[in-house]
């Protein structure tokens, strides 16, 4: 890849649609397909690709949003650990709004507590260096894709042997989320759209199970315009072949094995937990991470006391269901009267990866539209130009 233009091309995404809507004609039934990642999401309503699909394909928004699965007892207890007497919280900044079950990090921080956001773990073993009489811990959150960054700070932290610094770790895994949502009767999907940043760590080889044991198809998508919609095509061409299998769109980044370095620095500081409870998915079994015990002393769920109890969301708020691909965000009552980025009732609004919060940023003016308008514009069937469109974009 030269020039990000190269991928936002036009001319090349018409020649896809026309392509798109071929393959639509031969099914002749609807398609539903989840996009997994919240980047993907906003990638599809910053560029208008909902809009310009055909009717027959509707785009069902996954759980691959770190923030917003967070469920409101865990922020509850990284609010507790952060008032915590001589303790400095560090924490990324899409995590500082979103509401636990009485208060935010971002209020704590205006009641008192010494709450500070970094762009990477490594920042805030920066602020135990500098600060070596007080305790300061990392709010460690993410799927597999900040996992890494994670391990190789606690490894460093290990290795300078700075004894003030600590995580508290609420690393997800994707594959036990995609188990449950395919375990679910009430979400019957055709296909995935896969995780671009996932797989770049973990690999396509994991999603095996997807094409084997559920018969669907999946294909792991880049988050540019052209990447997205010829996912989309692979994925169709699959259907009317009446194949599934795992394909890798993105293999300008993505490997079959994925990243080994970054997976042995996850191998070497976590272990599995037994479960994990994710907010609208409930507890899916060996679905985070926790730190392994040779590393139990940067683990902050040991050094402090915590609630750890389960607290039910809000009841307006439907971001459970929106995270299960049942809803979508404008079904939602609350969805951009009462819950706005600046006053948000559930995860989903907060985070920039959020699927309400794109529908807000992007898609207000369309999702008014759907609410009375249910035609999509029509792709005319035209020849396929000679425009240079190829399988390995």
């Amino acid at each position: 890849m030269k020039y990000v233009d190269e991928f936002r091309e036009p001319e090349k995404a018409e020649a896809i649609l026309r392509e798109i809507a071929k393959l639509c004609n031969r099914l002749k039934k609807p398609i539903k397909i989840m996009e997994v990642c919240g980047g993907h999401t906003h990638s599809i309503f910053k560029y208008g690709i909902e809009e310009i699909l055909p009717q027959t394909i509707e785009l069902i928004h996954g759980p691959g949003c770190p923030v917003c699965v967070m469920p409101k007892g865990r922020l509850d207890d990284a609010i507790a650990i952060s008032q915590n007497h001589n303790v400095i919280f560090a924490t990324f900044g899409d995590a500082m709004r979103v509401p636990g079950s009485k208060t935010t990090l971002l209020q704590a921080r205006a009641q008192g507590a010494d709450i500070r956001m970094v762009y990477s773990p490594l920042d805030s073993l920066q602020i135990a260096r500098d600060n070596p009489d007080k305790q300061v811990v990392f709010f460690a959150l993410g799927f597999e894709t900040t996992a890494p960054s994670t391990a190789f700070t606690i490894l460093q932290a290990a290795a300078e042997k700075i004894h003030n610094f600590s995580m508290f770790s609420n690393h997800v895994l994707v594959i036990p989320a995609l188990k449950a949502l395919l375990d679910n009767p009430d979400l019957q999907l055709d296909g995935f759209v896969g995780p671009g940043h996932v797989s770049m760590v973990i690999g396509s080889d994991p999603y095996q199970f997807i094409s084997q044991q559920y018969n669907k198809p999946i294909v792991v998508s880049g988050f540019e315009p052209l990447d997205i919609l010829q996912s989309i095509w692979m994925l169709l061409q699959q259907l009317v072949e009446n194949r599934c299998e795992v394909e890798n769109q993105y293999n300008r980044i993505v490997q079959k094995s994925g990243n080994t370095v970054a997976l042995q620095a996850i191998n070497k500081v976590f272990a599995v937990r037994d479960s994990f409870d994710w907010r609208g998915l409930g507890d899916i079994p060996y679905s985070g991470l926790q730190i392994k015990p040779e590393y139990a002393q940067f683990d902050a769920e040991l050094k402090f006391t915590i609630p750890n109890l389960k607290v039910a969301d809000h009841k307006a708020c439907k971001c459970g269901e929106i995270l299960k691909g049942v809803l979508k965000p404008w079904e939602c009552k609350v969805f951009s009267t009462a819950c706005t980025p600046e006053t948000p009732i559930g995860t989903c609004m907060v985070s920039s990866e959020g699927a309400c919060a794109a529908y807000y940023k992007y898609g207000r003016l369309s999702t008014i539209a759907k609410r009375t308008i249910t035609q999509k514009p029509k792709i005319t069937q035209e020849p396929l130009p000679a425009c240079g469109f190829s399988s390995d974009l």
